[in-house]
């Protein structure tokens, strides 16, 4: 199963989208009549009424024959023009630049940064200051009678569009940048979900395979008895004989199959059915790491390390594989991985011999597809093993601190639980 990358996909709900503009709509119409009929003041009524028209209808084409749930990139960016045209075209007709609901322009490229696609932020961005620019330079007057009274310096008068522009920037930039981290978070986290739910899945075929293992026991052992008895009656027919002698090796051989499942649990069945102290987990992880790895592992612990067992996790045992796989990968020929435990405090520290984090991502350990300066693609990777390790353990209580050590040539991580914290998992 394999989970959709989000950070490569933009869409606009199409539910909030329209409630935002019915909202947007409504004080529009409040906002025009109050000022017309209660305020008396003199502008252009119907023109302005029917701008609004115009954006009662988009949004009911939104409704009744835009049937998608979501709005594309484009179809966003259409709707989104029309709303900045839309406003633009109210305030041209109400004052222009110095009318305070000019600030309302920025409304719609500010909500879309964080939704929408780079080039499609950056035109509404463009389309939005080129609106400002236009109303600074041409509008009609203030409705009547403001326009009598409003008088100010050409200083203060063209330092409102450039405190627009600036804020339109300013909000947009960090609204995209927001938004692609989130965006990545989430692709992050779906990628770590899919990876613990096929951990539970190994573990429960490992499970299955072992309850298997047992139930099949007795009928394989009557095949093989009969089998043996066929062989004895039939002894003289040698075309028969080559189909028992078949039969019963298959047989044997599915016995030597389960008996890996069944009868040597010692070192599968506790990691997977019981509770394990901390050094027992460590020791499981590395034992795995060794089937398919030529580098030493050197595992020291103090011989008075707490030997409570904690609950199974599968997260701390993932997370630890994780930190460990990474050493592992990395590493010239050696992982140093130190267990320190006393009354208050669980420390795991892992080292390896290799090159140490890169000085350009130190900083930002943890967060997910981090991309290092170094030219060696073999030796670079997207920080999502931290990150899912990190994750992980945190969610379990631990603090964790990644950094080069200070003893050795590579990389160290240090895991620290309170034992509180860890043995009430």
């Amino acid at each position: 199963m394999k989970f959709f990358e989000t950070s490569k996909y933009y869409t606009l709900k199409k539910s909030t989208y329209i409630s935002l503009r019915w909202i947007g709509i409504l004080g529009q119409l409040i906002s025009i009549n109050i000022v017309y009929f209660f305020l008396n003041f003199d502008f252009n009524f119907i023109a302005s009424n029917v701008i609004i028209f115009f954006g009662i209808i988009s949004n009911l084409y939104l409704i009744f024959i835009y049937k998608k749930t979501q709005l594309s990139d484009r179809s966003a960016l259409i709707f989104l023009i029309i709303d900045i045209l839309q406003l633009a075209s109210l305030i041209f007709l109400t004052g222009g630049i110095v009318n305070p609901f000019i600030i309302f322009l920025l409304i719609p490229s500010v909500f879309s940064s964080s939704n929408l696609g780079l080039r499609t932020n950056i035109f509404l961005v463009v389309i939005t200051i080129l609106m400002i620019i236009f109303l600074t330079f041409f509008s009609e007057d203030l409705p009547s009678p403001l326009n009598n009274h409003f008088h100010v310096s050409n200083y203060y008068y063209y330092s409102i569009p450039i405190a627009l522009i600036i804020s339109l920037v300013f909000l947009n930039y960090f609204a995209i940048i927001f938004g692609a981290e989130s965006r990545l978070r989430k692709e992050a986290l779906n990628k770590m979900e899919e990876v613990m739910a096929k951990e539970h899945e190994m573990l429960s075929l490992g499970g299955q395979a072992a309850a298997a293992a047992h139930s099949l026991g007795t009928p394989l052992s009557t095949i093989k008895i009969i089998s043996q008895e066929l062989l004895k009656q039939l002894k003289d027919q040698k075309d028969v004989i080559q189909d028992i002698e078949l039969l019963s090796s298959q047989v044997e051989r599915c016995n030597q199959i389960l008996k890996k499942l069944s009868l040597n649990p010692s070192e599968e069945d506790d990691f997977i059915d019981e509770d394990l102290t901390i050094k027992d987990y460590l020791k499981e992880i590395i034992s795995s790491f060794k089937e398919t790895s030529n580098k030493e592992f050197i595992l020291n612990f103090d011989q008075d390390s707490n030997s409570k067992k904690i609950t199974k996790s599968i997260e701390i045992v993932y997370g630890l594989r994780n930190f460990i796989g990474n050493a592992n990968k990395y590493s010239k020929k050696k992982i140093y991985i130190n267990l320190k435990s006393d009354n208050k405090f669980t420390q795991i520290v892992i080292e390896d011999d290799g090159d140490g984090f890169s000085n350009d991502i130190l900083s930002k350990i943890g967060e997910p597809y981090l991309k290092s300066s170094n030219n060696d693609k073999s030796k670079s990777g997207l920080g999502l093993g931290i990150f899912i390790g990190k994750t992980l353990l945190e969610k379990n209580f631990a603090s964790i601190l990644c950094r080069n050590s200070e003893t050795r040539s590579g990389a160290e991580v240090i895991i620290r639980w309170e034992n509180k914290d860890l043995f009430n998992i």
